[in-house]
């Protein structure tokens, strides 16, 4: 897994993420607001700790939304074939604030 801070000004964090096939983020909760677009990838899966469960998003690039915060305690997983990369533009409540941080 690879994240790259793009940029960061006040509030705001720009963050490129890149998963290769099989790769998986690390176990966390989505505090803030944010709006992602993909740039390259087919399947990401949302796994949630507590449930086991799996969520299968097909994905292309160009694809983009905004997100709500997440309580959930969750992780991407690369499901796909090949690398998932995604920037993600954060909307944080203060300029310290971790936008993706790992559960207790």
């Amino acid at each position: 897994m690879k994240k790259e801070i793009l940029s960061k000004r006040n509030n705001t964090l720009i963050r490129r993420l890149i998963l290769e096939p099989g790769e998986v983020m690390s176990w966390h909760k989505d505090v803030c607001t944010r709006f992602s677009v993909v740039v390259h990838g087919d399947v990401l899966g949302i796994e949630y700790r507590d449930s086991g469960e799996i969520v299968r998003i097909p994905v292309q690039p160009g694809l983009a939304d905004w997100d709500e915060p997440q309580s959930l305690v969750h992780r991407g997983v690369n499901i796909g074939t090949v690398p998932y990369e995604e920037v993600v533009i954060f909307f944080l409540e203060r300029p310290d604030q971790e936008p993706q941080p790992e559960p207790d």
